[in-house]
């Protein structure tokens, strides 16, 4: 590792010179507020800037401070931040927005240690406000960081490894300048999502060309490795839209999973794809309708939902009731069609609702 350091000492100057003509003009980058801060870094984890802007913006300005934050309820929160998908950094917000104002009297951690200890906050992010918000000397290592450092130093290990993490870990340390850790962070990063990027990089322009292995030797496109491969899951869900007049019936989701305390449809999951007639003949479904009245009123095509880790295969049926039996309503939250906006539901179930088939005229 040393011979990289000796070949490399203009790195860190190299990539802040660049910075200095090249950054985004981005709200957080203007203040070394901790709380604005880790807000934009728990937003921008999986998520790209252009989609994380608005959302950010809406929690600085409904929450201007975290004692704001900490006094919201879990479900206002949860709505805020529909559509932004990953909700358990919602969760893990809003938790430690309360956690900082019962254990730190409102103010921000200012300490590496005390940070990494609030719910939601690994290496990464604790890095990223000690040294943005406090000018502390840690360095960052996310996505961006590993493959600017793969590529221009030749590191083959596997980024997903035990050995890779350290590694990269104590690479990335020792390129941290004492006195300057907030720009060249922001400068590693920036230069790892603008110009290093995943696929075609710019490497006609690259500052860094003349030194890079990965550019020296032509095996681009074959770095950073990782050893892991995500297997993704097939799963078919099945939403029972049941409606009593101006009402209709809502599930809570307690369950740990990625949309836990969000709202959605009773639902069914099964196996594979279902017909109606074969969704009727289903146990859980004569379950929900055992003592019940009912009649289909719509059903949709199947619709593709994709996460990470699952592909999502939904269709979705109405049904009208002449009123919910006790047994429904011991299941299941009644709620006026008319506050149907105000739950914090499912990206899948928002695009149902509202963007194509704007199902709320059905409820007339």
């Amino acid at each position: 590792m040393e011979k990289f350091i000796d070949q490399c000492e203009d790195f860190p100057r190299e990539l802040i010179r660049w910075y200095s003509s090249n950054r985004r003009n981005l709200p957080w980058r203007d203040t070394n507020d901790p709380y604005k801060i880790w807000l934009s870094e728990i937003i921008l984890q999986q998520t790209r800037v252009a989609q994380g802007m608005d959302y950010y913006n809406k929690f600085v300005s409904k929450y201007p401070k975290v004692n704001d934050l900490a006094a919201a309820t879990e479900e206002e929160v949860l709505k805020d931040w529909q559509g932004l998908g990953y909700y358990s950094r919602a969760r893990n917000l809003h938790h430690s927005a309360k956690m900082i104002v019962e254990e730190h009297s409102g103010e921000f951690p200012d300490e590496y240690n005390s940070i990494i200890k609030l719910k939601g906050v690994g290496e990464y992010t604790a890095a990223a406000i000690a040294s943005f918000a406090f000018n502390q000397d840690y360095a960052v290592l996310d996505g961006n960081v590993f493959r600017l450092l793969s590529r221009f130093f030749g590191i083959k290990t596997p980024i997903d490894s035990t050995q890779g993490k350290k590694e990269f870990s104590k690479l990335a340390q020792s390129l941290v300048p004492k006195d300057d850790a907030a720009t060249y962070n922001q400068a590693i990063m920036e230069f790892g999502a603008l110009q290093c990027t995943p696929v075609n990089p710019d490497c006609s322009s690259c500052p860094l060309q003349s030194k890079c292995f990965a550019y020296e030797h032509d095996i681009i496109k074959d770095l950073p490795l990782k050893e892991k491969k995500v297997k993704v899951q097939d799963r078919f869900l099945n939403y029972l839209i049941i409606q009593s007049s101006d009402q209709l019936l809502l599930n809570k989701r307690t369950q740990e999973g990625i949309w836990k305390n969000l709202f959605d449809f009773p639902l069914i999951e099964s196996s594979s794809s279902l017909k109606y007639l074969e969704l009727e003949k289903n146990k859980d479904f004569i379950s929900i309708f055992k003592e019940t009245d009912f009649s289909l009123e719509a059903e949709s095509d199947e619709r593709k939902h994709l996460l990470s880790h699952r592909r999502l295969y939904c269709k979705f049926y109405h049904f009208k009731v002449d009123e919910f039996s006790t047994d429904l309503l011991s299941k299941y939250r009644a709620v006026p069609v008319s506050e149907l906006p105000q739950y914090p539901v499912p990206k899948l179930i928002e695009n149902y609702l509202g963007e194509e088939t704007n199902l709320l005229s059905l409820f007339k």
